[in-house]
């Protein structure tokens, strides 16, 4: 599965991401994409939700929040599509998620979701630097802290665990934190 993701997924992810993004764009206020994410991340960090790292390196994570919305608890929930690719050739994931963003002020939000991830890595491993996630899909919880300069461009810090929430053994978890630059429509 590790080169599917990696070989053929993110071609394609990318692919997916530009000819929305240069569609979105075309079409303005009435195209489909709400905005664009691009950011780097530590993979795998250390003393967050998951407690403990094995694995290295950064993630490029990219993401579509596409514009369809339903106004919740002073917020709006979008669905969100993405992925984080690791370049040290450790776990890479794609997910889709429930993303629920609420304005702190005029340019600052928060932002908290809820979906699932696919990952490339065995669910089980002997190997010492690898995490056993215990199995293939997982969940997939992001938390974003972001400010808006402009009606387009934005800075956010952002946060993701994916774990398969104790429902199999084993469930070491993964934790991501970073920064992204966002582009929204």
């Amino acid at each position: 599965m590790k080169t599917t993701i990696k070989n053929t997924l993110l071609p394609v992810l990318i692919s997916t991401l530009a000819a929305t993004s240069a569609f979105a764009e075309s079409r303005d206020s009435t195209g489909f994409i709400h905005e664009f994410k691009f950011g780097v991340l530590q993979h795998d960090v250390d003393n967050l939700w998951s407690g403990f790292e094995r694995e290295d390196g950064l993630d490029v994570n990219l993401e579509v929040i596409l514009k369809p919305y339903v106004d919740f608890l002073g917020g709006q929930v979008r669905p969100a599509v993405g992925g984080s690719f690791n370049n040290a050739g450790d776990t890479s994931k794609i997910y889709v998620d429930a993303r629920w963003e609420k304005a702190l002020s005029a340019n600052a939000y928060f932002s908290l979701g809820l979906g699932a991830a696919v990952h490339d890595e065995d669910r089980e491993t002997a190997e010492r630097d690898r995490k056993e996630l215990g199995s293939q899909i997982l969940f997939h919880f992001p938390i974003e802290l972001g400010y808006r300069f402009d009606k387009h461009h934005g800075l956010s810090v952002y946060f993701d665990h994916i774990s398969n929430a104790y429902l199999i053994s084993p469930n070491e978890g993964m934790d991501s934190l970073g920064v992204r630059y966002g582009y929204t429509f």
